[in-house]
């Protein structure tokens, strides 16, 4: 529990990568609900597209960001400044501090999303996640995989600026494949195939579809337990201590 609270109080001294996480995800759902109103009507069902798409998609960047980018650059700014090396000749194990990061960034996107579903429910009623307990259960298998993926980036990284660069390479083919910037409905039909395998396309179709209160598929969910798998068996082969 020390071990937790000051690694939260490191967090929270890096106040603006803290503001970035919660408030870049949450400004840009206000500013396309609010100033694209042609952008919010699905033609075929009629169904306003803020409602679902744009909270869920906002989530995932969030959870996106915090995998790809903050917790690979903190591991590896450790693992570069002999920390972990120090704390592995103590009775605290570094698999401690490991585990602190974890929690501490799940933390910070579990803020994210409840902040994204409150903004959007006041600023344009947008409704909240229909399907609470799919809902709970497809973000926390999928922030698992994210976070997986992440541990990835910081066991291949040798310092804290190649985990920022490697993770800005991931990070940003997987927001396109998860529908950030073009919704997966209008991707072409290759693209889509790619997507539906990339983790990040059916972590955020199964987001989409607890928001409308519909359960995720299982092919989707399979998929992101899968993806959980692989990168966890990765980054515990391959993570460094040193």
């Amino acid at each position: 529990m020390k071990l937790l609270a000051m690694e939260a109080k490191l967090h929270l001294r890096d106040w603006p990568t803290l503001v970035f996480s919660i408030g870049l995800p949450v400004g840009l759902l206000l500013i396309l609900g609010l100033s694209i109103p042609s952008f919010t009507e699905l033609q075929d069902t009629g169904e306003r597209i803020v409602d679902t798409h744009m909270p869920s998609t906002m989530a995932l960047l969030s959870l996106l960001t915090l995998s790809c980018s903050v917790l690979p650059a903190v591991l590896a700014t450790y693992r570069q400044q002999g920390v972990l090396r120090r704390l592995s000749t103590t009775p605290v194990h570094p698999a401690r501090v490991l585990g602190a990061q974890l929690l501490i960034n799940l933390a910070v996107g579990t803020v994210a999303t409840a902040v994204l579903i409150v903004a959007g429910w006041l600023a344009f009623g947008a409704a909240p996640p229909r399907q609470w307990a799919w809902f709970v259960l497809v973000f926390l298998l999928g922030t698992a995989a994210m976070m997986a993926l992440g541990l990835v980036i910081a066991a291949l990284a040798p310092s804290a600026k190649a985990a920022q660069g490697i993770g800005s390479l991931v990070m940003f083919p997987l927001m396109f494949l998860g529908g950030v910037w073009l919704p997966r409905e209008l991707m072409p039909e290759p693209v889509r195939v790619v997507s539906d395998f990339s983790v990040a396309g059916p972590f955020a179709q199964a987001l989409k579809d607890t928001w409308a209160g519909q359960p995720p598929q299982l092919i989707h969910l399979a998929v992101v337990a899968a993806g959980l798998v692989v990168f966890g068996a990765i980054a515990v082969r391959s993570f460094r201590w040193e």
